[in-house]
């Protein structure tokens, strides 16, 4: 049983394998943080409507497993426009995982997913 790692960025998309939810979210936050520049987005027009560089998401990291017909872990993180990464839990129908004191993102993603306990 492993848990798959999947790395969207534009058009471009990467998946990785891992044995353990530690290395996975270590894998995660890895790429996602590598990112730098390449996840910056300024402002975007379409139509009447501007998107700021915070409403945009520039990348998003998907992690499943440890089944692939029904894993018990469906949870991710984006990389919004501006730099700052949101964690969320769910595939489909996303909840935000609101953030405690000073953690960061991946901290409040292995709380979560009960990681590393």
């Amino acid at each position: 049983m492993a848990y798959t790692v999947t790395i969207r960025v534009g058009p471009k998309i990467t998946r990785s394998r891992h044995a353990a939810l530690d290395d996975a979210i270590d894998a995660l936050e890895r790429e996602l943080t590598t990112l730098g520049p390449a996840a910056r987005r300024t402002t975007k027009k379409a139509l009447t409507r501007e998107y700021e560089p915070v409403a945009q998401v520039a990348a998003r990291g998907e992690l499943s497993g440890p089944s692939r017909i029904n894993p018990r872990v469906r949870a991710g993180a984006d990389v919004r426009g501006d730099g700052s990464i949101e964690v969320y839990r769910g595939k489909v129908r996303r909840e935000v995982i609101e953030r405690e004191n000073r953690e960061t993102p991946f901290d409040t993603l292995r709380r979560a997913l009960g990681a590393g306990t």
